[in-house]
């Protein structure tokens, strides 16, 4: 892309203030700063400074890669660091998410990055993915495809259309946050997949509203496994790749899910 071709600082928080239906009035209201001074920055007049750009991508929830991009386009250096999980700077982060994926075992347990490739998982995890193509499982993985692929995990999905309706809302949900079209994209393929039922805005498909929960329901040789999921994010997160990661814990949702996921930690 040409630098003629790139967007302006002021461009992209205009992109951004509009992904979250704001004004430009009630920007500059909630950011305590003059509707016109916001639309000079937006309309290219006025050079945001850096402290500007980091002020309004706050009131944004902009995504901390976005900010770094927000910065590059309004003239500024990017501000968020961004290594690689292997790299020496995460050797904390690795000995936490390893800590809690071991202590969690025997119940199944995941990490996945922004979209949803996999990171790493524990040993339960393969009682979930048993009889998935693998091609599916091959590096890098993707958590979502792997459970809704009809080579992966859907024919073991009792409630496939109440479960794929869960994830993509969550995905359509992490689009709109982020504005990442490979989420998108990813949301279209899976949409595409038999038995998936994309269900609404509103919720999980057509999950029953009475529910507390909506269990993940999955045939077994033992017997049907219910699982209850929690996610899990790092809150503090000042790298970028620290806080585009998730950790997603399955729990038992009744007795007989629990004698099963012991019985397979025994037996591995």
């Amino acid at each position: 892309m040409d630098a003629a071709d790139r967007p302006s600082g002021g461009r992209l928080l205009r992109e951004w203030r509009r992904r979250r239906n704001l004004s430009q009035l009630e920007l500059a209201s909630g950011a305590a700063v003059s509707a016109r001074h916001l639309s000079f920055i937006e309309t290219g007049r006025a050079r945001p400074s850096r402290e500007m750009v980091l002020h309004l991508a706050d009131r944004l929830d902009v995504p901390l890669r976005e900010r770094n991009r927000l910065l590059l386009a309004a003239g500024h250096a990017p501000l968020f660091g961004e290594h690689g999980l292997d790299d020496a700077e995460m050797a904390a982060v690795r000995d936490a998410l390893d800590r809690f994926l071991a202590a969690h075992d025997p119940y199944p347990a995941l990490v996945v990055d922004r979209h949803w490739d996999l990171v790493r998982a524990n040993g339960a995890l393969g009682l979930l993915t048993a009889g998935a193509d693998p091609a599916l499982l091959a590096p890098p993985a993707n958590a979502l495809r792997v459970a809704l692929h009809p080579d992966g995990m859907a024919p073991r999905i009792v409630n496939l259309a109440e479960w794929s309706g869960h994830l993509l809302h969550r995905l359509r949900r992490q689009h709109a946050v982020t504005g990442d079209t490979r989420l998108r994209d990813l949301h279209d393929e899976l949409a595409t997949y038999p038995g998936v039922d994309a269900g609404d805005d509103r919720g999980a498909g057509t999950a029953d509203p009475a529910a507390i929960l909506l269990p993940l329901r999955l045939r077994h040789p033992d017997g049907e496994l219910s699982l209850l999921s929690t996610v899990t994010v790092f809150g503090t997160a000042l790298d970028v790749t620290l806080s585009e990661l998730t950790v997603e814990a399955f729990y038992p949702a009744d007795d007989a899910t629990a004698r099963i996921l012991r019985d397979h930690s025994t037996r591995r």
